[in-house]
């Protein structure tokens, strides 16, 4: 019954971190129209770096398409990793109202981390 929570987590995960990817490359997803002064501010200035949305689209894509596979989990966690500190702390800047959410996504992101923490201890060997 546990992996299978843990596999419909991480398959809702994987799959909102694809969606995410795809809409930031696509644009297929409507813009919400009560974004706060700095969220708008915040979004121009990601939009203005020309390469840094699609890069982050892509690493968002491949993350997520690994998140979703447990024998590639570890190296999906890690690859989304920089990803949401940028969207926790975005969210704890900017705008307040999508916090709820994205601490459920971290809380997901440090479950995967630790989890799967001996698959990393070679890394951090010297």
């Amino acid at each position: 019954m546990k992996n299978k929570i843990l596999f419909i987590l991480s398959l809702l995960f994987g799959l909102m971190m694809i969606n995410a990817g795809l809409d930031k490359l696509f644009h297929y997803m409507p813009k919400p129209e009560n974004m706060s002064e700095n969220s708008i501010k915040t979004f121009n200035a990601l939009v203005t770096i020309g390469w840094l949305m699609p890069l982050v689209a892509v690493v968002e894509i491949i993350g997520g398409l690994l998140f979703i596979f447990p024998k590639t989990r570890a190296l999906g966690a890690l690859i989304i990793l920089p990803v949401m500190v940028g969207i926790l702390l975005t969210n704890i800047v900017t705008d307040t109202s999508a916090l709820p959410i994205a601490l459920i996504f971290v809380l997901i992101e440090i479950w995967a981390l630790y989890d799967n923490r001996e698959k990393y201890l070679p890394i951090l060997r010297f």
